[in-house]
């Protein structure tokens, strides 16, 4: 992970805009540099993870121009030779430097050519304009606001630019902007056609793209290791890095020690792969002292988000404490393509396909936003196969009426992709999905809705909750989460859409909190 920023506009002031840089300084640990280009300031803190050399320092240059990216380019290789044999010199091996070239060459039509999760901000020389895109994903993060004089800033935390912008945004996904507009030059979660295929050719497919997702995130000059919650998601990620993989992997799985769901299965899984498996353990006095931490570091009061990432935080710190370790795959976005155990509710094909859309469209600001947050803050950098473009492009075409829950298990077609081909045990491979907040330790829930319930009376909630107009709390917990945020991010709490929850809209799934646990088809999950 690294920090990008711009104030993109004359009259910055660039004490303020080093203090707002340095907020996400562990973002970008090894090296900081700003740059004026002239009509406002660039800025980037580096983690080094490809082209570890200083030449591979940001921001790069070409001529008059300047461009500064958080993202992993796949494939630059090929790209770069290309635009080597056009004449263009390159001085370092970072992916990121064949930014500028592909500007000129293609201008902003290259954000389309791109297979990457990247953040970037361009300053075109000639033109005296600035540009800014986001992966079609969101896994990479950006935002912007502007100031009081009209001037746009971006920046990869909402921090960065606290104080400078007074009403600060998500950047969306698939889109570059331009001339004081957003322009949307990809949308995955809205499929150009539908997959008929047959059952067996689909799961060949999913199998296909998804081994390829994994295998170009382990390319990195930095080591790599895995999160593996003994969950589907995870665990199939690191079986098909393990192999991929020469050497044995590094397998990490975090619970809370009397009553972690998962952290037998993720032993189980590291057993059967081979990996090189740390446990850790964390106790209920790290998860309340934690709290406030980890709500300032994500920029949320999603109680989902909260809930989920009190465990990522923790194993992550102890990642970054413990090993040379700097980069980190995980299983996010699978949920959101194959289905939750509330998508069992959903009425019918198309209703299952709109909620997946939804949640591919606002992934950003919940599933990606907390892995990004808990493991960069710890000066790591995520990747996240399930949201390998094409992968997410290729599920999202499937026929929804394929990816219903028709077959007596959820992710029924990942799982079948896999089926008997050695990967992972049938006790993994076929084993009921457990939330990943409850699975970590059903206690740790419960240990934070009880020390919400310790901080107002009845009256009390009653009274504060109707302060916020967006996105209203609506438990206590939720409420505690909030005045933590607003603590921290004053007037913000529009940087979220609302609380991540069920569709309340089916049958089934109307109920007052976003766990698993309280649906009627959790069943085994939380055994």
């Amino acid at each position: 992970m690294c920090t990008v920023m711009g104030y993109c506009g004359s009259g910055a002031d660039r004490q303020a805009f080093l203090e707002g840089l340095a907020r996400t300084a562990s973002r970008g640990p090894d090296d900081c540099r700003v740059v004026d280009t002239g009509k406002g300031l660039l800025g980037f803190l580096r983690l080094s993870i490809m082209g570890l050399t200083p030449s591979g320092m940001q921001p790069f240059s070409l001529g008059r121009s300047y461009a500064v990216c958080n993202g992993e380019l796949y494939g630059f290789r090929k790209v770069r030779d290309d635009l080597v044999k056009k004449g263009y010199v390159f001085a370092s091996d970072s992916d990121c430097e064949i930014l500028l070239p592909m500007y000129r060459e293609y201008g902003t039509d290259m954000f389309a050519m791109l297979d990457a999760e990247f953040a970037c901000i361009i300053y075109d020389g000639d033109s005296g304009e600035y540009i800014a895109a986001r992966d079609p994903v969101g896994i990479r993060p950006l935002y912007y606001g502007y100031d009081r004089s009209g001037t746009v800033l971006f920046a990869s935390e909402p921090k960065n630019i606290l104080g400078l912008a007074e009403r600060i945004m998500p950047f969306p996904p698939g889109c570059y902007y331009k001339k004081g507009k957003f322009i949307r030059y990809a949308d995955p979660s809205r499929p150009a056609a539908v997959i008929k295929d047959s059952l067996e050719t689909v799961c060949g497919n999913i199998r296909s793209k998804l081994i390829e997702g994994v295998r170009k995130r382990l390319v990195s000059d930095a080591k790599v290791g895995f999160l593996l919650s003994g969950g589907l998601d995870s665990s199939l990620v690191c079986a098909i890095a393990a192999r991929e993989s020469k050497e044995p992997i590094r397998t990490f799985a975090i619970g809370m020690s009397e009553d972690a769901i998962d952290l037998k299965y993720a032993r189980q899984v590291a057993d059967f792969i081979g990996a090189d498996h740390t446990e850790v353990f964390m106790t209920p006095q790290q998860v309340i002292s934690s709290l406030e931490r980890v709500i300032e570091l994500l920029g949320t009061y999603d109680i989902t988000t909260v809930r989920a990432s009190m465990g990522m935080y923790l194993v992550c710190k102890a990642i970054h404490e413990q090993t040379d370790i700097r980069v980190i795959l995980t299983g996010e976005i699978s949920d959101e393509l194959f289905g939750y155990k509330y998508t069992d509710f959903a009425p019918d094909a198309k209703a299952f396909q709109e909620e997946a859309e939804k949640r591919i469209r606002e992934i950003h600001m919940y599933d990606v936003l907390r892995a990004d947050r808990c493991i960069s803050v710890n000066s790591l950098e995520a990747r996240v196969p399930f949201g390998d473009l094409d992968f997410v492009r290729y599920v999202m075409s499937i026929d929804p009426e394929m990816k219903l829950n028709r077959y007596g298990m959820g992710k029924y077609l990942l799982r079948h992709a896999f089926e008997g081909l050695g990967y992972l045990p049938d006790s993994i491979l076929w084993r009921e999905k457990a939330a990943f907040s409850d699975a970590v330790g059903h206690s740790m829930v419960d240990d934070l809705k009880s020390y919400a319930e310790t901080k107002y009376t009845d009256s009390e909630f009653e009274e504060k909750r109707k302060r916020y107009a967006h996105a209203q709390p609506f438990t206590k917990e939720s409420l505690l989460y909030r005045e933590i945020f607003e603590k921290h991010y004053p007037g913000q709490a529009e940087m979220i859409a609302g609380f991540w929850m069920p569709n309340r809209s089916w049958r089934g799934c109307d109920v007052n909190d976003p766990s698993a646990r309280v649906l009627s088809n959790y069943g085994a999950s939380g055994t």
